[in-house]
């Protein structure tokens, strides 16, 4: 690896840790930093995945209060996190280098719309359900909806939190048990996701190890400039850089 590769993935790590610390979305900088080193798709998706694996097990340790009286009632999420992850996991490595490269721009593309639109869908979602208190029933469809994010969350992983913010709140949850239940959820995927990708052997250590350095330096100055910057122009740059990246995937992989 050259001296520039080592540099590129510092500061793609960084800003990625830096912009989930602050409006989210880091994913737009370390999953195209590590595709511009030169791993193919898969294992470029696959790192990604692990680098990201310890700050959603941070989320779901912070959530444990809040998930904690909800009992047996996890059973089931957790396990259609499980098998959803699992799949979606198993579901890049059996589709390969080629499909994955004929997916990434519309992943990207879903993934940049979702970000996109969360401040909007927040509010609505927080409309609709302020005032619900009791634990909605499991249903078919809301399991099978679950089940559907899940294997997202395995096979890619962009914008999965927003999609699971959505699932939990149409089916009635109140926002603050939703959030917390996402981060559980979204914990239970990227570890057998994790799992996966490094029983598979498509996890490239070397750059996994440099991408943390910078994502551990972006987390700590991403939360130190937390309470400074306007969250917007943040969210603005994030948008700006996904559609960009977004146009360029889809110029190199249809257009040429």
């Amino acid at each position: 690896m050259s001296v520039f590769d080592m540099l590129l993935l510092i500061v793609a790590g960084f800003a990625a840790g830096g912009m989930n610390a602050l409006a989210g979305g880091g994913t737009f900088f370390s999953f195209p930093a590590l595709l511009a080193i030169g791993l193919p798709p898969v294992t470029a998706n696959a790192t990604n995945a692990v680098a990201l694996w310890p700050a959603s097990l941070a989320g779901a340790w912070a959530a444990r209060t809040s998930l904690r009286p909800l009992g047996r009632y996890l059973v089931p999420l957790l396990l259609a996190g499980l098998a959803g992850g699992l799949l979606g996991g198993i579901l890049l490595l059996v589709s390969g280098d080629d499909v994955f490269s004929l997916l990434i721009p519309w992943l990207l593309l879903l993934a940049t719309a979702l970000f996109a639109a969360s401040p909007l869908l927040s509010r609505w979602l927080a409309s609709r359900r302020k005032e619900a208190s009791e634990v909605p029933p499991h249903g078919p469809l809301s399991l099978a909806a679950h089940g559907l994010v899940s294997i997202y969350g395995g096979y890619f992983g962009a914008g999965m939190g927003i999609l699971q913010l959505a699932a939990f709140s149409i089916e009635g949850h109140a926002l603050v048990r939703a959030n917390a239940l996402k981060n559980l959820i979204s914990a239970v995927i990227y570890s057998v996701a994790t799992a996966t990708f490094i029983v598979a052997g498509r996890v490239s250590w070397y750059e996994l190890a440099i991408l943390l350095v910078g994502t551990t330096l972006g987390g700590y100055a991403g939360g130190a400039l937390s309470q400074k910057l306007p969250a917007s122009w943040l969210r603005l740059f994030v948008i700006l850089v996904g559609a960009s990246m977004t146009l360029y995937y889809f110029w190199t992989t249809y257009m040429q």
